[in-house]
């Protein structure tokens, strides 16, 4: 797509970056037939090429509206479009400098609107301020839509310190986030108990947080960039061995038990290329960044061993968008435990984005609902379920948005956990 940047944006970093983006794309339309908002709505302007030509003409000196901001801020993010897109088009990375540009140039949003963002950037993001709000509200939890009470009708908070018993030679850091520890702690408690029976000390860097994505997503890009910058410095004495609990062994990967997580820690090299001291860095994390089924299916033989015996289990998958597309990791989980004797079902259109996104779904509920409905229904394929059936995914967001009062969805690594567990006795 030919691209003349307008004379403010000539020269500059972003506005260059952006037209190398832009001159891939042949507007050949493929992303549209798996773009979510396109699809429920069937408007140009919803869909990924729409968007494309808005950024391109604020690049090349239009004025972007209100209705540009809109239609940037009702994308998903999840990336389905890259998986489709036959030219390669780097369409995150666009997507994150158009609404960088449209936001600078729109005036400010409505009262209402511009608060809850604010809101959902640094509450969620801040431990400490997540755990007092949620303490408050789950007594209350009642008087909220049933959509929200999903992400409060959780066990109940607990300050657990995350620990190997054993001091093994590999090591491993696992991120702790910011989220996921108060509305699901198990699951990184899950991820150490498993490596732990596979010879790997977890640990963990105090002064990390969260990785950065969802602010970054809410268009709070300096204060996620710092963000980062404080996990890189968190990180560093583990990378290179120099923190107390390594012994002097550097640790072998960043493991992320949240998929969305692992897609920001993975382009932290990206994010951070045109800073001078943390290029070299942020690259390095970016290496070390692993889903822990990058981890897991390297030691597929040894859990077969520990799972000799646990008898045949059934199981609907759903694999998160920054899983599947985000990271390319597509189908590795399903083959994973379908090598320990597991039976995965993932339903039809597997592909496609089940709505939760980050904060999107607290922002656009009435599509984040839509979508919603439609995974569970794509998921189980006419099935109904029972109390007995298994329901997993692989990112807390997409867990707490697709469960419901009935049927929780649970962590692979939780799963897999228990699985053992019960295998062992311990």
């Amino acid at each position: 797509m030919q691209t003349i940047l307008g004379p403010l944006l000539q020269g500059e970093i972003e506005g260059e970056r952006a037209k190398d983006i832009l001159q891939k794309c042949v507007h050949c339309g493929f992303c549209s037939a798996t773009c979510p908002t396109y699809q429920i709505t069937g408007d140009e302007l919803e869909s990924p090429r729409g968007r494309i030509y808005l950024i391109k003409q604020i690049a090349e000196g239009q004025q972007p509206t209100r209705k540009t901001q809109q239609h940037l801020d009702h994308c998903l993010t999840c990336r389905n479009c890259e998986t489709t897109c036959p030219s390669g088009v780097d369409y995150t990375a666009l997507l994150d400098i158009g609404r960088k540009w449209t936001d600078q140039r729109v005036s400010r949003r409505p009262f209402s609107e511009y608060i809850i963002r604010k809101g959902l950037s640094f509450g969620l993001t801040h431990p400490i301020i997540l755990k007092g709000s949620l303490r408050l509200v789950r007594p209350l939890r009642w008087m909220f839509p049933e959509r929200f009470q999903r992400y409060m009708n959780q066990p109940p908070l607990k300050d657990a310190v995350l620990a190997s018993p054993f001091c093994h030679t590999r090591k491993v850091l696992l991120l702790e986030g910011c989220v996921q520890p108060e509305l699901s702690p198990g699951i990184n408690e899950s991820a150490a108990r498993i490596l732990d029976r596979l010879a790997v000390t977890v640990l963990t860097a105090p002064g990390s947080g969260c990785c950065g994505a969802l602010k970054f997503h809410l268009n709070e890009q300096a204060s996620a960039l710092d963000d980062m910058r404080r996990n890189i410095d968190a990180f560093w004495p583990y990378v290179t061995g120099d923190a107390l609990e390594c012994n002097g062994v550097p640790i072998e990967a960043i493991l992320v038990t949240s998929s969305g997580c692992g897609v920001s820690l993975k382009h932290y090299v990206d994010y951070l290329k045109d800073d001078d001291t943390y290029r070299e860095k942020s690259h390095k994390i970016s290496q070390l960044a692993l889903d822990p089924i990058e981890w897991l299916e390297r030691e597929l033989t040894t859990l077969q061993s520990l799972m000799a015996g646990s008898g045949a289990k059934q199981v609907f998958f759903h694999s998160p968008c920054t899983l599947q597309h985000g990271m390319k990791l597509h189908g590795r989980v399903e083959r994973l435990l379908e090598g320990l004797g597991i039976q995965v079902d993932v339903g039809c259109n597997r592909h496609l984005c089940c709505g939760s996104a980050g904060a999107y779904s607290w922002l656009y509920t009435d599509t984040a609902e839509r979508l919603r409905q439609e995974k569970r229904g794509d998921l189980l394929s006419g099935k109904t379920l029972s109390s007995k059936d298994i329901m997993l995914s692989a990112n807390v967001g997409c867990m707490l948005h697709l469960s419901d009062g009935q049927h929780s969805f649970r962590h692979w690594l939780e799963f897999l956990d228990e699985v053992l567990i019960r295998r062992s006795g311990t």
